[in-house]
């Protein structure tokens, strides 16, 4: 048994010598082997991690290790992903599947995804309920972040050990890896805490946008917006913040109010009221403290829609970007005679689209809010870490009400 177990060893050892020797040379210790290791898809890569490399992905620790510069062909041919076959409950209709991973073209990237979002219009998608819907089967998801593995020998924008996020929506994120076009994926700095980056291509993304291209805001301003504590909502608050705007927040009444709001106040809102308070006379006292809003959010509809609206000063601008309620937006008539209030439609999938051919301006607006996270300004929302393979725990708390935690599929 001893004499067959050392003749194998020689054999692996022999048949693998060139690689064994690209490791050592390029890795001096363990931190710089990782990547390497990872490169090239060795299933014991798990068991080697060290904890220092989760806790890296995290944002707790910031390691500045190289990554190997080269990237290697070995890759296992397939990958685990949630597939559904059809549309319907997403409970009932997404599958853990294997898939298998196309060859590496010219101009394609191999990507090990590291986390990815469970977020409404994910579910919208599954239940065939929203504006854009993949060919069936299809992978879920449409946001996360992945590291670059191997490149194609075209491919000049990315190297193995980038962080990648999808340019636009419908890419299918659920799934441990993935070989992309060049074109679909966004470079991002890995020095941002895993969470952000994860989270980052919508809803900061959305936020970022409908504070800087509908009104020109300046310090001092206010805007108010509903479903204040959604993904969105906590970004809007963060980033009005950082440029001295005042925010009025409307959230359902609900058990933990008292928690919600203080969280909220602690990323920087300056009002935190229920949809109820905002139908009521204290309003008037509200808006001897701050200006009435220029800008008005709108992500529910419905009566909640038309009370904003009444608030908005004149000539101020409501933008629509979701339909929580499921509800019309109805316009009093008075509010577009008198006050001549503008309103506006905004999706965040639309404006990228728009700008495909302006990538500078895409990336513009990725390294300002990366800058934001690096400053401690602006934080991923708040979120629930669920292993991938326990991705039916994170779709059914995805879609239960009152939950502000946002679930976070890690690979």
């Amino acid at each position: 048994m001893y004499r067959f177990c050392r003749m194998w060893l020689i054999k692996t050892v022999a048949a693998h010598r060139e690689t064994v020797c690209r490791v050592l040379v390029h890795a001096s210790s363990v931190r710089n082997a990782e990547p390497c290791i990872r490169a090239r898809g060795w299933r014991c890569y798990s068991a080697l991690r060290p904890s220092y490399e989760l806790r890296r992905r995290r944002g707790e620790s910031r390691s500045s290790a190289p990554v190997c510069s080269y990237s290697v062909s070995a890759r296992s041919g397939e990958c685990e992903a949630l597939v559904y076959r059809k549309h319907g409950d997403p409970a009932q209709v997404i599958q853990l599947d294997r898939l298998a991973l196309p060859e590496l073209g010219v101009s394609d990237v191999h990507v090990k995804m590291l986390a990815a979002p469970v977020n409404p219009s994910d579910i919208n998608m599954v239940q065939g309920t929203y504006a854009i819907l993949p060919e069936l089967p299809a992978v879920g998801g449409n946001e996360g972040v992945g590291q670059v593995l191997e490149v194609g020998s075209q491919v000049t924008s990315l190297r193995a050990g980038d962080w990648v996020i999808p340019q636009d929506a419908g890419l299918g994120t659920w799934r441990t890896e993935a070989v992309l076009n060049e074109t679909t994926l966004t470079a991002v700095p890995n020095d941002i805490p895993l969470l952000c980056a994860a989270s980052l291509s919508v809803n900061p993304c959305t936020a970022f946008r409908m504070l800087s291209d509908f009104e020109s805001l300046q310090p001092g301003d206010c805007v108010i917006q509903n479903a204040a504590n959604s993904g969105v909502g906590q970004a809007v608050v963060q980033i009005a913040a950082t440029r001295g705007i005042h925010t009025i927040n409307i959230v359902r009444d609900r058990p933990d109010l008292h928690q919600l709001t203080e969280r909220l106040k602690s990323l920087g809102a300056d009002h935190v009221i229920t949809e109820d308070t905002l139908r009521k006379p204290e309003m008037k006292e509200l808006f001897k403290k701050v200006p009435r809003p220029r800008l008005a959010l709108n992500c529910v509809g419905g009566k909640s829609a038309t009370e904003l609206l009444r608030h908005l000063q004149k000539g101020g601008t409501m933008v629509t970007y979701g339909g929580m309620a499921k509800q019309p937006v109805t316009v009093p008539v008075s509010a577009l005679i008198f006050k001549d209030v503008k309103l506006r439609g905004f999706w965040v999938t639309q404006w990228k689209r728009d700008h495909a051919h302006d990538r500078e301006k895409v990336r513009a607006m990725i390294s300002a809010l990366c800058q934001l996270f690096r400053q401690g300004k602006l934080s991923a929302p708040a979120s629930t870490e669920v292993p991938f393979r326990d991705y039916q725990t994170a779709v059914q708390d995805s879609m239960k009400p009152f939950v502000s935690a946002k679930q976070i599929l890690v690979m």
